[in-house]
């Protein structure tokens, strides 16, 4: 006769499927650092400013990093910055020029690239048409379209955390006169990305931060400063007047960040999510609503649903 204790006992269809489901979760949500990639390419990460069809300057521009166009070979692609001898002005930048040659291509391809894996991660939180007076902390926000999107000072403040990450989509992307972003609390891995759908234009004396990614065209009027970022454009032309672009961002408390190009930071390609490279935790997700457990917190989940399922056998004993 049979010991009873050793009775096979059925396990439950229900129990069966949600453990499968659990585990292929932790599977699917756990960070690959093989797949991880920066969110910004190595050779777009060098520009200060990529163009597309032209990039003209008036006055005496002066850009902290690489400069080009990716799609005009010619030698007008590039304006402002050439005279009888290369780069002796009157703009001046402190890295290489790119016409239209292969490292501008490739730097455009990573643009791209850049702009369809931000635009995955969702709308996150909507606000107002102009940011003026608010003071945000890292996150996803969606920017309606309006006359202005800043019509004064706007704070992104990254609480303490070194890695911290600001993705703003937006329609457009438009300034009034001496409107200012600030970025405090933060530090070298820091990430600040506009997304912009079409063009973008900064009015006179903005003092700008962050990573313009625009599909269009950027303007940037007279004695603009961009602190701390770049300028990128996929298909028009970036033109600037008298402006300041860096990617040492002196001064600004972000020093050594490259730009707050969010290199502490990466996207993660199978996950469609931003990983802090540090904690490996995942900092942003699709949609910016529903947050995706940890590793450690999926693990224990599957630990307790085999715990409970042990429980089962036994009390049926």
């Amino acid at each position: 006769m049979r010991n009873p204790i050793f009775r096979p006992i059925p396990f439950p269809r229900r129990t069966a499927r949600l453990v499968a489901m659990v585990s292929f979760a932790a599977l699917l949500y756990n960070p690959s650092p093989v797949l991880a990639v920066p969110i910004l390419g190595p050779e777009l990460a060098s520009f200060a400013v990529l163009g597309a069809s032209a990039v003209t300057n008036t006055g005496p521009t002066t850009l902290s990093g690489n400069l080009g166009v990716s799609n005009n070979s010619s030698p007008t692609g590039i304006t402002g910055f050439f005279g009888t001898l290369a780069n002796d002005g009157p703009g001046t930048y402190t890295g290489t020029a790119h016409q239209g040659d292969a490292f501008a291509t490739l730097a455009d391809s990573q643009l791209v690239a850049a702009k369809t894996n931000l635009g995955l991660l969702g709308p996150g939180t909507i606000l107002g048409a102009d940011l003026v007076g608010l003071t945000l902390t890292p996150g996803v926000y969606t920017v309606p379209a309006g006359v202005s999107n800043l019509t004064g000072a706007l704070t992104l403040d990254g609480l303490g955390n070194a890695n911290a990450f600001w993705l703003f989509q937006m329609d457009t992307l438009i300034t009034s006169p001496a409107s200012v972003v600030n970025v405090i609390n933060t530090g070298t891995g820091a990430g600040v990305f506009w997304n912009v759908a079409s063009s973008a234009t900064l009015d006179t004396t903005t003092d700008f931060e962050g990573n313009i990614l625009a599909l269009a065209s950027i303007t940037m009027n007279n004695g603009v400063t961009l602190d701390c970022g770049r300028a990128l454009a996929h298909t028009g032309a970036v033109t600037m007047i008298n402006d300041t672009i860096s990617l040492g961002c002196t001064g600004t408390g972000e020093e050594g960040s490259n730009g707050l190009s969010g290199i502490g930071l990466s996207y993660d390609t199978i996950g469609k999510v931003v990983v802090d490279t540090t904690t490996g935790k995942v900092v942003s997700t699709p949609g910016n609503v529903v947050s995706v457990p940890e590793p450690g917190t999926l693990l224990l989940l599957s630990s307790g649903l085999a715990g409970i399922i042990f429980w089962r056998k036994k009390e049926t004993v």
